[in-house]
């Protein structure tokens, strides 16, 4: 089992920054990539930006790409997004996901925080 707590949320001003946090626990040896995902009032979960937890490779939404960034340190199990030039359309609360690889299968268990709430506001 792995456990996720985010950290850093609140209240920003409109082109402000914001940094959060996700410290994961548990079995962290098998994790495959760490993720950022989002949901507004009234709309789905989205994706926000992954980083593969070996190669360190990132990728990002559309809306995002040049304002925010994934960032890991494996050592403390720790995946950060460093949010700049944030906008009102930022605001949702904003969930860590791990997935991890089991070895041998192509088993991807998936865990998720309990989400942070960032507001984005003038």
């Amino acid at each position: 089992q792995v456990q996720l707590v985010e950290s850093g949320g609140g209240w920003v001003q409109v082109g402000g920054s914001m940094r959060l946090s996700c410290t994961a626990s548990g079995q962290t040896s098998r994790t495959h990539n760490m993720a950022w995902f989002r949901q507004a009032p009234g709309k789905e979960r989205e994706f926000v930006a992954r980083i593969m937890w070996n190669t360190g490779n990132s990728y990002y939404e559309d809306s995002v790409k040049g304002r925010f960034t994934i960032s890991r340190d494996k050592a403390e199990s720790t995946v950060s997004l460093q949010m700049n030039s944030l906008q009102p359309e930022d605001t949702a609360v904003y969930y860590c996901n791990l997935e991890a690889q089991i070895p041998g299968t192509s088993s991807r268990p998936s865990y998720w925080g309990r989400g942070t709430q960032v507001t984005v506001s003038s």
